[in-house]
């Protein structure tokens, strides 16, 4: 029995000498076969936009070291239908603000002329860039958020068709969330008493709607203590509610500072004594989410979007997960986190885009090709051919866990995967353990 508890404009009057050095200056690539132009229209402009600094930051510190290996691997250039090309990838630091990812889209856009964007990492910063394309006409491809947040979130409507033409997104939704959390609560016994903490934002709003009534339909209680606002300090009337209810599973979608406020105070007034699985998704994803929550941290359950021990190659760069873990931590000193593989499996996914397309330079073509995508990239699977709505793609997310590393470890946690419903391919490394018991 389950039951739910609370609630660039031209510019005018150009003077006589200005346009006299343009005219020239055109001229002059005239006489040397067009050569200036061509090396425009020979160009291609790929925009990344992401979080590397702000409260998301983690989402973004791999992005530096998965941006050079693909510069690399571009740097002769790109050949599609018979053409080569140069690339150029503009990447952007949206400081965690929605604000300002809306703006660096913007500018994209309008000022560097790019001819496909790339967004990755929670709703902050790839609602606004989408929404930036939507409304301009610029094919963007998108991963690392609840789909239905980037869906829904953005105006589509249950039933109704797709309102949007520009703009893909793939990756996990609230099915492969509910596959991985069940197959994932199922591996310990508990009384199956859930308190969840979703925030007022896109990623909160979305699981509370779509996933906690599939989970409460599997028998879980989930004890709901209404949503919070990100930056809250004080989270003492949930904890005990959540203490009150006895509840054994403890599930949240928070950005990192919020959770370990959360945490903390949960420690002080004894809630995480009781807790069996502390089971926390946008958070805990990277060892540094876990490192600062000292002994607290340890057997946090959490699920990858990528791991290391996914089976798959980036067909951009050529290497494979191993490859990209400890290619980072041997240039970077710091441990690998499954962004590598994410950001990575964007990347792939946006070059495969722009070899289907029948014209790289032609957005529209471009955004036909992505309605029609079917890769595999890094993460795995991308088709956006046989997705839950158009313009959706559906990817896994599997159960993990932090634990002690073993000895003789460069780094103090190890991040092992617990289950694998929603990508049988990806093995299994270890037993789930309790989180206290």
């Amino acid at each position: 029995m389950s039951r739910i508890i609370g609630g660039k404009t031209a510019i005018s009057g150009i003077s006589r000498r200005q346009f006299i050095a343009t005219s020239v200056a055109g001229g002059a690539a005239l006489a040397f076969g067009g050569k200036a132009f061509a090396q425009a229209a020979d160009t291609l402009k790929v925009g990344f936009v992401s979080p590397r600094t702000g409260p998301l930051a983690g989402f973004g510190e791999t992005d530096g070291y998965v941006l050079d290996l693909a510069r690399k691997a571009l740097a002769n250039g790109i050949e599609l239908g018979g053409k080569k090309y140069s690339v150029e990838i503009l990447d952007q630091d949206t400081q965690s603000d929605p604000s300002r990812a809306g703006q660096l889209a913007k500018d994209l856009i309008n000022n560097q002329a790019i001819d496909l964007m790339l967004a990755v990492s929670t709703p902050e910063v790839i609602n606004p860039v989408a929404d930036a394309c939507e409304a301009a006409g610029v094919p963007c491809l998108s991963t690392v958020m609840p789909w239905e947040a980037w869906y829904f979130g953005r105006g589509a409507k249950p039933g109704a068709p797709s309102p949007f033409k520009w703009t893909y997104h793939f990756g996990f939704g609230v099915e492969e969330f509910f596959k991985a959390y069940i197959s994932q609560w199922n591996l310990i016994e508990t009384n199956k008493k859930v308190g969840v903490m979703y925030p007022n934002d896109a990623d909160g709003n979305a699981i509370r709607a779509h996933l906690a009534p599939l989970l409460a339909k599997q028998g879980f209680t989930i004890v709901d203590p209404g949503a919070y606002e990100t930056g809250t300090t004080d989270y003492s009337s949930q904890i005990a509610l959540f203490k009150q209810e006895g509840v054994e599973i403890f599930n949240s979608f928070p950005i990192p500072p919020d959770f370990a406020a959360f945490w903390r105070q949960a420690a002080q007034q004894g809630l995480t004594r009781q807790i069996k699985i502390a089971q926390v998704a946008k958070t805990g994803l990277f060892p540094s989410d876990i490192e600062a929550l000292g002994d607290l941290g340890m057997k946090i359950s959490s699920a990858a979007y990528w791991h290391k021990a996914f089976p798959y190659k980036s067909p951009l760069t050529g290497v494979s997960g191993t490859e990209l873990a400890d290619g980072y931590e041997a240039t970077s000193g710091k441990q690998w986190t499954q962004q590598l593989g994410a950001s990575m499996s964007l990347l792939d996914a946006g070059f495969e885009t722009l070899k289907a397309s029948s014209n790289a330079k032609d957005k529209a073509a471009v955004a036909k090709a992505l309605s029609t995508l079917k890769t595999e990239t890094m993460i795995g699977k991308v088709d956006f051919t046989s997705g839950p709505v158009a313009n959706v793609s559906p990817g896994p997310i599997i159960g993990t866990q932090w634990v002690a590393a073993k000895d003789g470890s460069k780094f103090p946690l190890d991040y092992v995967v617990t289950e694998n419903a929603t990508d049988p391919k990806v093995p299994v490394e270890a037993k789930l353990q309790p989180y206290n018991g």
